[in-house]
């Protein structure tokens, strides 16, 4: 016996509201009527999928498991509503866009809006894991990253590759020189983004290829907050050229002997490239005869 789509939508509504009188707001259904739904899928396979706290539900493990099934069901089928009525001219619905920083993001939305203006774009802004991560959970439609992704379960394009400097303040001994070796990075303080973000990332791995240790004086998890420390002297950064914003108090320097790159790349899930937005979208971007075929 196959599941009913209403029922299996009202379970996926209240898993991801976390309650029942949330998920009937969102479905602008009655109350009783989502609890009714609920209690029958359950019923009629036996199982039990939500462990009810006053308001607030919880999912058992077969309840989480099938809600990262529905997930992908009511994307597929907003996807299917989205293209019967857009009938090929994509003058309806929204995209959700997950990017490691704001410079190449807001350059490809614009052009993506240029061309579907009637479309609502949204943009999450994070370090590289989370916004991978936001494509695996169904949080983005399509991402910006600055790294390869191994995992079978994503499709990416290239866009861009850019050379990662070293930035530092106007009297650190290191002003005015052009080039440094990435040795000499061991015995700087270091001012670094989290684990997992995109300079870090590249930073790293060329460090661990040329058998150079490399550890972090601070931590900061925003930009700004690294450009602020490096201005008052607290150490030296790490950012893609194309990112440094020219400053009287801050000067960039490039590595001698080491490639340090991020190329950028533009992923979703390999079973929604083809979806009229996330093709639409990097048609926009990349090209209009981009190819999206297996």
């Amino acid at each position: 016996m196959s599941i009913v789509f209403t029922h299996l939508r009202s379970f996926n509504a209240v898993a991801e509201n976390g309650g029942f009188t949330a998920a009937a707001q969102a479905l602008n259904i009655s109350q009783p009527t989502v609890t009714t739904q609920v209690r029958d899928l359950e019923e009629r396979y036996g199982v039990e999928l939500l462990v009810r706290r006053g308001r607030r539900v919880e999912l058992t493990d077969t309840g989480a498991a099938l809600y990262e099934i529905s997930r992908r069901i009511m994307r597929l089928h907003e996807e299917a509503s989205e293209l019967l009525q857009n009938s090929g001219h994509m003058t309806i619905g929204a995209l959700r866009v997950a990017a490691v920083g704001p410079f190449h993001a807001t350059e490809m939305v614009a052009r993506f809006l240029q061309d579907y203006p009637q479309i609502n774009v949204s943009m999450l802004l994070g370090n590289s894991d989370q916004t991978l991560q936001r494509i695996l959970e169904l949080e983005a439609d399509v991402a910006i990253l600055a790294h390869v992704i191994d995992d079978p379960r994503v499709f990416s394009i290239p866009f861009s590759t850019h050379e990662v400097v070293v930035f530092v303040d106007t009297d650190h001994p290191w002003a005015g020189r052009d080039t440094v070796k990435i040795g000499e990075l061991a015995t700087q303080r270091l001012i670094l983004r989290e684990t997992g973000s995109t300079t870090r990332r590249a930073l790293a791995q060329a460090a661990e290829a040329a058998n150079v240790e490399i550890r972090p004086f601070l931590e900061i998890g925003s930009r700004e907050g690294i450009w602020k420390a490096v201005e008052r002297g607290l150490g030296i950064g790490v950012v893609a050229d194309f990112e440094f914003v020219p400053h009287p108090r801050l000067t960039t320097i490039r590595f001698a002997d080491a490639d340090v790159r991020t190329e950028y790349r533009l992923p979703c899930l390999q079973e929604r490239r083809q979806a009229p937005r996330i093709a639409a979208f990097f048609r926009s971007v990349l090209g209009k005869n981009i190819a999206l075929d297996p």
